[in-house]
């Protein structure tokens, strides 16, 4: 990694995470008003979802297809969730899918950090913020990410991550001085729907690398360390229901018992119900059942063969 990588990077995690200390200085002095949250929920749900669905689902596994608005207006909210461009941020992902927690996985927090609790807790360290600072970005696009390198406006977007990152600042700002007619709203609303939900947005979707590698629970056969874990499922619009995804990269929705909330699989379906959203991924109950098999088979113990009379 060049070494304006890293202090962009460094900036990217450093500055909301200063961010947040300020706002809950304001938050505990009563200086933050229900605008500030609104705007700071609203511009979360937007950039999430541009990751969520957009970066991750549509782009990355292309678990369903859209119109081209529709995918222009994905890669330009996922570009505001500052999680680096279109292009390296597919490139990234789909290596860490082929070399899933082992050599080669940008980020897996299995692979390379030694044994006991020191190693894993630099696993998870790894896996969560280190590996922006050496993995991050590195995979190569003209491999992993060819689609997107062809498509000209998902290139144009992808080139034009900063100008993105500014208008996902910019716009909690305006919104701000446009609700309130004041410099403290413009602030405000900078602070809290700009860097504090970059912080809340970053940490999110790190944690799938990190604890959803880590911590829950699995029934399918990978040959992986995934986890679903139902505490980041409502945050993550889906996301935690990350050994599902493992199991089944291409479904469009992660959530696959009625009871696995997936907000962002909610919103697929709703888009293909008016016409925003179409060839869309459905994982059937029989092959759930024979990958389910498959771990429980393997589970099973080895019987002693018995001797010949």
């Amino acid at each position: 990694m060049t070494r304006t990588h890293k202090i962009a990077n460094l900036l990217a995690v450093g500055l909301p995470f200063l961010a947040l200390i300020v706002a809950l200085i304001t938050l505990w002095n009563r200086y933050v008003t229900w605008t500030d949250i609104g705007i700071m929920v609203v511009m979360y749900l937007l950039t999430a979802t541009g990751i969520t669905v957009g970066f991750h689902r549509l782009f990355t596994h292309r678990s369903f297809q859209a119109p081209r608005p529709v995918r222009v207006t994905f890669a330009a909210l996922g570009s505001m969730a500052v999680e680096g461009p279109l292009a390296y941020w597919v490139a990234d992902h789909r290596s860490h899918h082929q070399h899933s927690d082992q050599e080669g996985d940008p980020h897996s927090p299995h692979v390379g950090h030694g044994d006991g609790l020191g190693g894993a807790l630099a696993g998870l360290w790894h896996a969560h913020t280190g590996w922006l600072f050496s993995k991050e970005g590195q995979s190569d696009a003209r491999r992993y990410a060819r689609d997107i390198l062809r498509d000209r406006d998902l290139l144009r977007i992808s080139k034009a991550f900063p100008w993105f990152v500014a208008a996902s600042l910019a716009i909690p700002a305006l919104a701000g001085f446009v609700l309130t007619q004041s410099l403290i709203g413009a602030l405000t609303g900078f602070l809290w729907g700009g860097l504090v939900r970059i912080f809340f947005v970053h940490h999110v979707t790190w944690s799938i690398n990190s604890v959803c590698h880590y911590f829950g629970r699995r029934r399918f056969a990978t040959d992986d360390h995934s986890r679903n874990n139902i505490w980041l499922a409502l945050p993550s619009l889906g996301e935690a229901w990350h050994h599902n995804h493992h199991a089944f990269p291409t479904s469009a929705s992660h959530g696959l018992k009625w009871y696995e909330i997936d907000l962002s699989a909610l919103m697929i379906r709703g888009m293909a119900r008016i016409g925003l959203a179409s060839d869309v991924v459905v994982i059937s109950p029989e092959r759930q059942a024979s990958m389910q098999r498959k771990r429980e088979e393997a589970q099973q113990p080895e019987q002693p063969l018995r001797e010949a009379a």
